[in-house]
């Protein structure tokens, strides 16, 4: 199994089977429209997608980090790190594990969408290199029935 570390005595590896629920309660505190525990089941059950999470020795979930890759081309579906671990490089250490999961796939290139506003995420992600592509406007929706645009980021893989 692979395993990376990450910081605070937390370390990254590949999500359980046995792990929907924890995913599901994870990304529902960290999104308006959270993801249920059969969605996550079902995409842990697609050869095609990788979910990777950061948990401490006991297994307890930090954070977690979806992709899907198909042909050349990943696709990072979501990201969502614990209030608790915010802003302590979880967040990086995650999409650094991605990075060097994707090493092992045809990808050549990972894209996703990220809210405007979300100024945390953007840093991350400008901090790896990765590019503004195009924008969607309206694509989040919002808890106070708002709509917000998402940019669309790309980074090459080497």
């Amino acid at each position: 199994m692979r395993v990376w570390p990450a910081p605070k005595g937390l370390h990254i590896e590949p999500a359980r089977p046995t792990d929907a629920v924890p995913l599901a309660d994870l990304h529902k505190a960290s999104f308006f429209r959270g993801w249920s525990a059969d969605e996550f089941a079902t995409f842990m059950q697609d050869k095609n997608v990788s979910c990777l999470v950061a948990s401490n020795p006991r297994h307890q979930l930090a954070g977690l980090a979806l992709t899907r890759h198909t042909g050349d081309e990943a696709e990072l579906l979501s990201i969502a790190v614990a209030r608790r671990w915010r802003s302590k490089g979880v967040g990086k250490a995650l999409m650094e594990a991605v990075l060097a999961d994707l090493a092992f796939t045809p990808a050549k290139r990972l894209v996703l969408e990220v809210d405007r506003d979300n100024k945390s995420a953007l840093a991350l992600y400008e901090s790896l290199a990765f590019s503004r592509v195009g924008t969607r406007p309206g694509y989040y929706a919002g808890a106070d029935g708002q709509r917000a645009t998402a940019l669309v980021l790309r980074l090459e893989l080497g």
